[in-house]
């Protein structure tokens, strides 16, 4: 159907439109192509250029003809003037006498007016001036008009300007809450910083929690944001609880991976425990499977301040698969997340 009305356009019109056509789309596609480093749009847009300059070569050897036909058609004429001027001049005799017997009748109707020819730099000049109105309009578009972009969009964290915080956090001064921890968590290179740059977090989320077996008077935020990878976990515990005395529970506990170190200039310890994984049927069959020990999941553990005067923050890192990142990610991630999350005031 294209077609068929491109070739219903008179020459001067279809032939600098296909050529702006053309070259737009050329230089369009070979601008992506080298950015993107993409040999097939490359070829196409060599297609799309040698096609232009076919059309080029085509209206340029029209224009060349069109000048050379004036001349010669000039000079014929020159030459049927000569030959019936003779003739003429015998026959104005006879004409003169004729004036006198028609002068009441009023002028003999002359030859037809020859048409007039239409200008054709005018109609390449408004094929072109169209076509570039309509190329602006959809370069434009795409920066205006709402995308319809299905890439899917990372998670936000959930709004809980409206939840009711535990008494704990009204005791601790300036305790952080769970949407704090997960705004300063759900970083934009977030995933970069775990090794997976091209991952988008799939939930994030952010609770204001106290700490178990304290009766409720422990505060304990945490804020977790999950990719298809890994799933990071970050936690304040504010408790009298130094990294010393951490340690020392730690290993009496029998844990053997434990490694002390300083990060932020703050006592850390690194330490690794296996997640629970359980199984809810919500079937006929009512009951769901045993509680089962899940994947490692390894935890660096940074106190509060430099003094270390008791609380610290867990920054936990996991993966369904059992693979954990190298102990350099999560301190990596501690040194870009711990400086954005609230200091709580000194007590």
């Amino acid at each position: 159907m294209l077609g068929f009305l491109l070739r219903l356009l008179p020459f001067w019109v279809r032939e600098p439109l296909l050529i702006a056509v053309g070259s737009v789309l050329g230089v369009r596609i070979m601008y992506l192509a080298v950015r993107d480093h993409d040999l097939v749009a490359t070829g196409l847009g060599v297609v799309f250029l040698v096609f232009t300059a076919i059309r080029i070569h085509t209206v340029a050897r029209a224009l060349r003809a069109r000048r050379n036909t004036a001349p010669a058609a000039s000079a014929g004429t020159v030459a049927v003037d000569a030959a019936t001027q003779a003739q003429a001049q015998v026959q104005v005799q006879g004409a003169q006498a004729q004036v006198h017997d028609q002068a009441g009748a009023g002028p003999r109707p002359g030859p037809d007016t020859a048409e007039k020819e239409p200008n054709a730099w005018g109609q390449a000049v408004a094929a072109v001036a169209v076509f570039g109105a309509l190329a602006a309009a959809l370069w434009v578009a795409p920066h205006v008009l709402p995308s319809d972009d299905n890439t899917p969009q990372p998670a936000s964290c959930s709004d809980g300007e409206h939840e009711k915080l535990p008494k704990a956090y009204e005791k601790t001064p300036r305790a952080v809450t769970g949407d704090e921890l997960c705004e300063a968590l759900n970083r934009p290179d977030l995933a970069q910083l775990l090794g997976t740059p091209g991952e988008t977090a799939t939930t994030a989320s952010g609770t204001s929690n106290t700490a178990a077996l304290t009766d409720g008077k422990v505060a304990q935020p945490e804020a977790e944001v999950a990719f298809d990878t890994y799933t990071v976990n970050v936690s304040a515990t504010y408790n009298e609880l130094s990294t010393a005395q951490y340690v020392k529970l730690k290993k009496i506990g029998g844990e053997r991976n434990v490694k002390t170190l300083t990060v932020l200039g703050r006592p850390a310890v690194f330490s690794s425990d296996h997640t629970m994984k359980f199984k809810i049927d919500l079937g006929s069959g009512g009951s769901g499977g045993p509680v089962e020990e899940g994947p490692l999941a390894r935890t660096l553990s940074v106190a509060l301040d430099r003094r270390d005067r008791g609380g610290y923050y867990d920054i936990t890192v996991w993966s369904s698969s059992g693979a954990l990142p190298d102990d350099s990610v999560l301190v990596d991630v501690a040194e870009k997340v711990l400086p954005t999350i609230p200091e709580r005031t000194v007590r």
